[in-house]
C-alpha cells in the first residue's frame, strides 16, 4: 500500500461515483493491536459487502485524511486512513495503520462483492 496522496487517492474515489459498489468498513481499536491493560476498552464496527451507489466522494487532510462518500440521503465516512491502493482486482482498499503499524480503520469499495 502506498501513503495517501490526496489528487491520486481522489481520482480513485472519482471513478467509482454514481456506480453501484460493495463497501468494506471496518474500525477497531483492539482486534488487531495488543492489548495488556485489563482495563482498556476494546470498541469496533464492522460492515461489510454493504451495496450502494454514491454521488460523490471527497479525502479530506484531517492528519490522517478522513475519506467521505456522499449518499443520497447522508454519508460514509472513514477518519485515520493514511495508505491506499487498488489491487489487481480493481478494488480500490484503504486502510488506516497507527503509529505502530496496526490497523485501525479499513475503507474498501468494490464493484464485486468481498470474498468472506
Amino acid at each position: 500500500m502506498e501513503i495517501v496522496k490526496i489528487d491520486a487517492l481522489q481520482k480513485e474515489l472519482n471513478a467509482f461515483a454514481g456506480k453501484e459498489v460493495f463497501i468494506h468498513l471496518e474500525t477497531t481499536n483492539g482486534s488487531y493491536a495488543a492489548h495488556y491493560d485489563t482495563n482498556f476498552f476494546n470498541a469496533g464496527a464492522f460492515i461489510r459487502n454493504v451495496k450502494l451507489v454514491y454521488e460523490h466522494a471527497k479525502v479530506i487532510e484531517d492528519t490522517p485524511n478522513r475519506v467521505g462518500l456522499k449518499l443520497p440521503h447522508g454519508w460514509v465516512y472513514a477518519q485515520g486512513i493514511t495508505h491506499y491502493e487498488v489491487d489487481v482486482e480493481g478494488r480500490l482498499l484503504m486502510a488506516g495503520l497507527d503509529h505502530s503499524g496496526k490497523l485501525a480503520v479499513a475503507l474498501q469499495i468494490s464493484e464485486t462483492p468481498f470474498s468472506y
